[in-house]
């Protein structure tokens, strides 16, 4: 609800049991200074069957605010991709505001073990699930999809931190005076995702996020493939080249583990697919279009006499 243009007040239904994430995250944000979100004025509880709830939280009101649906997509028909280095800077900064903020004696513990195992249940899932031609298409592409995320055999050493956990555009808004990131309540569609995890996590959803745009320009603006193409590469370098020199400015480069985005981006498409499955089936045709463009149709044989 949007009162007098002043204030946002989002009512989460249905309540949801305390602890939850987002005060904490944005108490933390407030002290240390992150200001790009909308501003955290309030959160709003009480006690339901004899336990406390979250019940709303109040943020400032953005004006002239859309996510990243409108006016990524706007930028990809357009063919403008002067956004990504602000995007960057963004993604960066929250990184290394939410780095501050301290693991907890429990959290963190099942990121590096459980990281692969994860990953690969989540193409199964996605091969159980995905049907019809799609379904048979992407069951010739299994073997080199296990190949890529066998990069995360080797474990996590870079730095675990508090993550989005949910990052794509559409939890970027642009506004009057800029952008700004919302919604910090994790990933609905994973169960107990552990918020400690390497900052590549972030960096993948969002950087599959551009892709999708992309692809969401082909269906809805018909803009040319190969054009949809092009522009998705000029954004995602641009977003990754911001957001390496943020953290090498604050000297904190060893937030990002290059090696984890590509095997991350995988899981991610994975995951897209079974949220379509589940959820939303017509959405089946933006990550089925990512994996084509990453992984190309299947070479015609010529007959042999």
């Amino acid at each position: 609800m949007v009162v007098g243009e002043r204030v946002v007040v989002k009512w989460l239904t249905p309540p949801v049991p305390l602890p939850h994430p987002t005060p904490e995250i944005f108490a933390h944000l407030v002290d240390s200074g992150f200001n790009d979100t909308a501003p955290p004025y309030a959160a709003l509880t009480g006690v339901l069957e004899g336990r406390e709830h979250l019940l709303a939280l109040v943020t400032g009101y953005l004006p002239e605010a859309r996510d990243g649906w409108e006016w990524c997509v706007d930028e990809a028909a357009a063919g403008s991709a002067s956004f990504a280095t602000e995007l960057g800077r963004l993604t960066a900064d929250l990184h290394l505001a939410l780095s501050t903020l301290p693991i907890t004696s429990t959290a963190g513990g099942a990121a590096g073990s459980r990281t692969a195992a994860r990953a690969y249940e989540a193409l199964a899932e996605a091969l159980a699930l995905t049907g019809g031609d799609d379904g048979a298409w992407l069951a010739t592409r299994a073997d080199t999809m296990r190949q890529e995320l066998a990069a995360l055999e080797t474990g996590i050493t870079s730095p675990l931190i508090r993550i989005h956990g949910d990052l794509h555009v559409g939890q970027i808004l642009q506004w009057r005076d800029g952008y700004a990131v919302i919604d910090f309540d994790g990933n609905p569609t994973v169960t107990d995702a552990d918020p400690y995890q390497p900052a590549a996590r972030d960096v993948a959803q969002l950087t599959t996020s551009l892709d999708h745009v992309a692809q969401v320009a082909i269906k809805r603006r018909s803009t040319p493939p190969a054009h949809a193409a092009r522009w998705a590469r000029t954004a995602r370098q641009g977003f990754l080249a911001a957001y390496r020199s943020r953290l090498a400015a604050r000297n904190r480069p060893e937030l990002l583990d290059e090696t984890l985005i590509r095997p991350f981006e995988v899981e991610q498409e994975c995951r897209e697919l079974i949220y379509a499955a589940r959820h939303l089936p017509r959405w089946r045709y933006a990550p089925m279009g990512v994996l084509h463009t990453w992984y190309g149709e299947e070479p015609r044989k010529e007959n042999i006499a």
